[in-house]
Formats: structure tokens, C-alpha cells, sequence
């Protein structure tokens, strides 16, 4: 009794001196080096203190505010979604490790080379890539750092642009899908997540397309940023380049389309592809899309034996082969998720078979390879959960103790307009982004700022068109990945430069990695604009 009686002062029924001392506190644990996980934790029994007073935690443990707080805890981690984010993790590390990456660059390079600016277009379009394999951005970094970084320096690139372009690149995988950032955010809020994924493909390619048109702008404008490598004159160039690359395209297509007719005869015989209403059709699946397959097939065999020439061809396919790999991977992560084959989770381990066997077959995964990938994993997915278990019991703790309430009549009483109220919190996160990590960022505030943003007046949201009432989840969720991608580039703590520095030869300085990030930082919050501005930009493909 007495010593709870020394804890007594801390008892006080004021969420908003709660609140502040919450803010002070997570701040100081941050500042002094406490992981987000044990400091959310910690905050989480500081709160319930003030809220209830110390005995809730002493006398009735596993009772009353314990109990919902344990029961979102474990809500959180018996998410069967939550089971894919170790295996985009462990198919993370297994590209990284293979050589499936190193040889894309490689085709990639051979188009590309004679392109003003090439190698920093083929760093972007490879981060595009990866990011659709896998959706991890610190693998995306050190891997480009490792490939691309060393060629530009050689090639004599501008190493402000080089830097750049390496890490905003590379942590794409932030909005293009499939994003762990975006799969947390469904989990957090019950979103659906594969809305999620399909919202986010156009703003996550338009950002890339910035990127793309600045280095190819600011590169033509100033061509010594850029300068081209020496011509090789073993290497097709001009008209004969875009032949070989035509016959390399229609000898892919080839084997697509005969595989989406296999399929399509497959569930015709099987009787699978029947018309049912309330059912979605089979997408490429259905009786009726066996002539248009047959259609895309015959033109592509015309093109290699009529147009390319069978010669020509194979050529192409030669110099474009290791495109194949990542492309078959994207297929059986992404196209089982939006074929309506599997889920999110069932992908995600689709995933890493099909990085499995394509290394098997490469003779390229041997066994310290898969373990090296497994421990990384297990680092990784142990941090994440640690950070998902705090932050989980703060949001709770808030909760009970009345937090959202009081943000949202915080907000209310501000008298803001609904574009003012959604940029107060745009800064909000961007502030955050610069000391936090995202999964804290998610796990905390998204249960305080959605609610208020499905309240706002839906017609007062965007400047262009108007978002339906079903879908401002999906675009706060779309909006909210945008911002963590500018987080990830944010000076003090912007995680990307941290990858970066660990792979960068020594004379490149953090300071000066910063400074390279500027002009993508401002591309960036282009890009978020473009959301803020145009809302509908999201649900165009739902």
C-alpha cells in the first residue's frame, strides 16, 4: 500500500496533460537512443498510470483496461496478413543475394547505355522493379548502392545526382505494391489491403516518371552532369537496337500468351471459367478471352518470324534475357494476388518459392545463401515486432484514455478548413518521419487521423473531382505512403542515407548524401500535391 502511495501524484484525469507529457516523453526516450518499441511499451503503462492511476497496474492485472489493452495486442499479432510481411522480407534478401538483380541491371544497361543519363534511368526503372518483387526499401538502397553507384562514379556522373537518384529510387517500394508500409496500414485501420495495392500503382509509377523526366531533363540541359560512356562497337545502336529489342518483346510475349492459353483451356475443360452471378470472372480465364489470346499470340509470331527475323531475335532475347527472372517473379506475386488465385499472405510465400527455384535453377542459391537470408529475416521481422507490440499498447492506452477524442475536438475547435485540417496533418507525418520510424508512425497515429478524416466534409476533399465516401480510407492510406516516402530522404534521420553510407566508398560523406537527396525531395512533395489536389487520381483503377 505504501508503495503505491508514492505513486499516487501521477494519478490526474486531464487528457490533455496526458497528451503533452506523452509527446515530451516519446521525444526524450528517442533522443536518448530507447528503440521505439521498449519506449512505446514503456509510455503505454506511463499513460494507463495517469489515467487510472498506479494500482490498475499492480491490483487488477489482466482485468478491466489490462484486458483490452492485452486483447489489441494480440488482435495485432494474430493477423494472418501480418505472416506476409517476414516472407516479402526473407524474398527480400534472397534477390539480393542471387544474381537476378545484378543481371536485370545488366539488360537493362545494354538498352539504355547510349541514353543521355542512361545509367540513372536504369537505376530507377530497376528500383521500379524491385520494388515490385518485394516491397522492401533498405535491401532496394544497398543493392543499388553496391551496382549502380560504382558504375555512375566510373562514368564520371554528377555525384549529387547519382546519390540521388540511388536512394529515392530505391525506396519506391514504400508505394508501389506490394508495400509492407501499405500492408500495415490495411492492417491497422481494416482497409483492404489489395485495394490498397490497386490504388497505389498509379501514384507510385508517377512518382517514378518524375524521377525519370528530371534526370533525363536536367542531364540533357546540362550534359556534363551525364556523361556517355565510350561506344562499343560490338553493340547494335540506332534502328537496329529498337529491331532487336522489338524481337525481344514479341519472343516474350510469345510465351506469355501460349502460357494464358494453356490456362484458359485448362479452366474451360476443368468447367472452372463458367459464368456465375455474384462471382467475378477469371481474369485472361474465361472462354471469351481465348480469341483475343489467340489474337496477342499470332501477332507475336508474325512480328519474330516476318518483322524481327528468327535470327534478330534471338539476339535480342540474349541481351534481354535477365529481364525474365524479375518479371516472372512480379507474375506469381502479383499476378496471384489480382488473378483472385491466392492473398496477400499466400503470395507473399508464392513469392520467395518462385525466387527459390529460379536461383535453383541458375545454380546460384546454395545453402549459406538461404541462411544468410533467414537471419537477416529474423532481425528484421524481431524489430518489427517489437515495434508493433509498443506502439499497439500505446494506441490502445491512448485510447482508453480518451486521446482520439480529445485530438479530433483539438482539431475541430482549430476551425481549420478540411484542406487546412488534412495539410495540418500532412505536416504532422513529415515532421514525425524525420525522428520516427514508419511502423511506429502507422501503428499511433493512424487510429487518431482516419477517424477525423471520414468525418471531414467528403466534398470539400481535393480540388479536382470528389473521392465517393467508401474510398477516403484507401486515398489517406495512398497519401500517408507518399509522406513516408519523404521520410525515408529526411535529414536528421532519413533511414535511406544510413543504407546508402554503409556501401559508399569512404570520401562520400553523410552530409553530402543529404545534399544529393534535395531536388527528390521536392519531386516528391510534387507528387504529393498531385494527391491532395487530384483525389481521384487513387481510385481510377478500383
Amino acid at each position: 500500500m505504501e508503495f503505491l502511495e508514492l505513486f499516487s501524484w501521477i494519478k490526474t484525469g486531464d487528457i490533455g496533460t496526458i497528451s503533452l507529457v506523452l509527446l515530451l516523453s516519446m521525444f526524450a526516450l528517442l533522443a536518448i537512443g530507447m528503440p521505439l518499441g521498449f519506449a512505446s511499451a514503456a509510455l503505454a503503462v506511463l499513460v494507463l498510470g495517469m489515467k487510472f492511476g498506479p494500482e490498475l497496474i499492480f491490483r487488477d492485472f489482466g482485468s478491466g483496461p489490462l484486458a483490452v489493452l492485452s486483447q489489441a495486442i494480440y488482435r495485432q499479432m494474430t493477423n494472418y496478413v501480418l505472416i506476409s510481411v517476414p516472407l516479402f522480407i526473407f524474398m527480400a534478401a534472397l534477390l539480393e543475394r542471387c544474381g537476378i538483380a545484378r543481371d536485370m541491371y545488366s539488360s537493362l544497361n545494354v538498352w539504355l547505355s547510349r541514353t543521355r543519363g542512361g545509367i540513372a534511368v536504369v537505376t530507377a526503372i530497376m528500383a521500379v522493379i524491385m520494388a515490385a518483387m518485394s516491397g522492401i526499401i533498405g535491401g532496394e538502397v544497398v543493392l543499388l548502392g553496391l551496382i549502380a553507384l560504382p558504375q555512375m562514379l566510373r562514368l564520371g556522373y554528377n555525384q549529387n545526382l547519382a546519390i540521388g537518384t540511388i536512394c529515392a529510387s530505391g525506396s519506391l517500394g514504400t508505394m508501389i505494391p506490394p508495400s509492407i508500409v501499405l500492408i500495415f496500414y490495411g492492417l491497422v485501420t481494416e482497409t483492404s489491403i489489395k485495394a490498397l495495392f490497386t490504388a497505389s500503382f498509379l501514384p507510385g509509377f508517377m512518382l517514378a516518371t518524375f524521377f525519370i523526366l528530371y534526370i533525363l531533363i536536367r542531364t540533357n540541359l546540362n550534359p556534363s552532369l551525364a556523361p556517355l560512356p565510350e561506344p562499343d562497337p560490338s553493340m547494335p545502336s540506332g534502328s537496329e537496337k529498337g529491331m532487336l529489342f522489338l524481337g525481344f518483346l514479341a519472343k516474350f510475349a510469345m510465351w506469355v500468351t501460349g502460357v494464358l492459353f494453356i490456362r484458359a483451356v485448362f479452366f474451360t475443360l476443368t468447367g472452372d471459367n463458367k459464368i456465375v452471378e455474384g462471382i467475378d470472372p477469371i481474369p485472361l480465364g474465361m472462354v471469351a478471352d481465348i480469341p483475343y489470346i489467340v489474337g496477342a499470340f499470332a501477332l507475336a509470331t508474325a512480328t519474330v518470324f516476318l518483322l524481327v527475323g528468327k535470327e534478330r531475335t534471338e539476339r535480342g532475347w540474349e541481351m534481354g534475357k535477365g529481364l525474365i527472372a524479375p518479371t516472372i517473379v512480379i507474375g506469381v506475386v502479383l499476378g496471384s494476388i489480382y488473378m483472385g488465385i491466392t492473398g496477400i499472405t499466400e503470395a507473399a510465400g508464392m513469392g520467395v518459392i518462385a525466387v527459390f527455384v529460379l536461383g535453383l535453377v541458375r545454380r546460384e542459391m546454395t545453402f549459406e545463401i538461404v541462411w544468410d537470408s533467414l537471419m537477416r529475416t529474423l532481425k528484421s521481422t524481431g524489430t518489427i515486432i517489437w515495434v508493433t507490440i509498443g506502439a499497439a499498447a500505446l494506441a490502445a492506452s491512448y485510447t482508453l484514455a480518451g486521446g482520439p477524442t480529445y485530438v479530433a475536438n483539438l482539431i475541430v475547435a482549430s476551425e481549420l478548413p478540411t484542406m487546412g485540417v488534412i495539410l495540418m496533418m500532412m505536416l504532422i507525418f513529415l515532421i514525425m518521419g524525420m525522428f520516427m520510424d514508419w511502423i511506429g508512425i502507422v501503428l499511433l497515429v493512424m487510429p487518431v487521423f482516419l477517424p477525423i478524416v471520414t468525418r471531414l466534409p467528403i466534398e470539400e476533399i481535393g480540388l479536382i473531382g470528389q473521392l465517393e465516401p467508401r474510398y477516403v480510407a484507401i486515398w489517406f492510406g495512398v497519401v500517408f505512403c507518399m509522406n513516408m516516402q519523404v521520410s525515408f530522404l529526411s535529414p536528421p534521420f532519413g533511414p535511406a542515407a544510413f543504407y546508402l553510407k554503409s556501401v559508399a566508398p569512404p570520401h562520400i560523406t553523410l552530409t553530402a548524401i543529404f545534399r544529393g537527396f534535395l531536388p527528390f525531395i521536392l519531386l516528391q512533395l510534387c507528387a504529393l500535391g498531385v494527391l491532395l489536389i487530384w483525389p481521384n487520381m487513387v481510385t481510377l483503377f478500383l
